[in-house]
């Protein structure tokens, strides 16, 4: 009875040290969850149903406390190795972006507790498995001219492992790709000899222009040279009529007299030209 006053009532620090007991107690029995956010309440450590959206919510004190997950985009980086289908050494670093599907909150929780634990134990390994499911399927060179490919081929493995944890992936990308020295020296001195083959290969056009060019010229001149001798033999019958006509013009005792010559088609500078010399040639 010491805590009470004589006329009854109980001494302030005491009624104070209620109020703000019960006002705590208050407190507590509150959670506020905030947008991009979902909670899970548990109860004496066990996780209760019913994922906690964004809002206020009402929670046991002093026997309860709230997880929160934060469900907006995540982004992580994850290497990855793997062998190709000609048995040649792949890694690779991929930039997952992804988020936690907020329904599956509570599920998460039980199954794998913290953020921390999802990229650890679930996101890394998967990505692992996806990455030897799509560079399996294709050679080397492949996996380098078929890049696109490659990406889609993890892409859609890397969907399907993910999703039944809970876990929504929304891109990802190929921070960095890199091959085994060995194949990286071969790939070296098969530009080195394609460009070479390159070079053969012009080499051989232009000789075989050159030639072609060479056998044109050749044409042509054989056909210069063809004409000219037809010329030739068509003037050189024709002056032989001409003798022919003189002779037989002589022989009947006339006198040829000169005939005047124009030039080529009437043109030229007009000349005498005495057929008597012609004849007697």
């Amino acid at each position: 009875m010491r805590n009470v006053t004589p006329n009854g009532t109980f001494p302030l620090p005491l009624i104070g040290t209620i109020i703000g007991f019960i006002f705590l107690i208050a407190v507590n029995a509150f959670v506020i969850i905030n947008p991009g956010q979902a909670g899970v309440l548990n109860i004496l450590g066990k996780a209760q149903d019913g994922v906690l959206l964004e809002g206020i919510h009402f929670k046991p004190p002093l026997v309860a406390n709230v997880d929160v997950y934060d469900v907006t985009v995540q982004k992580f980086e994850v290497p990855a190795q793997s062998s190709t289908k000609d048995l040649q050494d792949l890694t690779a670093r991929f930039a997952i972006n992804f988020r936690l599907d907020p329904v599956q909150v509570v599920d998460i929780r039980r199954t794998q507790g913290t953020l921390q634990n999802i990229v650890s134990k679930i996101i890394a390994p998967q990505t692992q498995e996806s990455f030897k499911i799509a560079a399996a399927n294709r050679t080397v060179e492949e996996a380098i001219t078929k890049r696109t490919e490659l990406k889609n081929d993890f892409d859609t493995a890397l969907d399907s492992r993910l999703e039944k944890y809970g876990i929504i992936v929304l891109d990802t990308s190929v921070v960095d790709l890199n091959f085994s020295v060995e194949f990286s020296r071969a790939v070296e001195e098969k530009q080195i000899a394609e460009q070479r083959a390159q070079r053969a290969i012009y080499v051989a056009q232009e000789a075989e222009q050159q030639a072609q060019a060479d056998i044109n010229r050749a044409r042509g001149k054989a056909e210069a040279q063809r004409l000219l001798a037809e010329t030739l033999k068509a003037q050189g019958g024709e002056l032989v009529l001409q003798k022919e006509a003189i002779e037989a013009w002589r022989e009947g005792g006339a006198q040829m007299p000169d005939v005047l010559v124009m030039g080529e088609k009437g043109g030229g500078v007009p000349f005498l030209f005495n057929l008597n010399n012609v004849a007697t040639k």
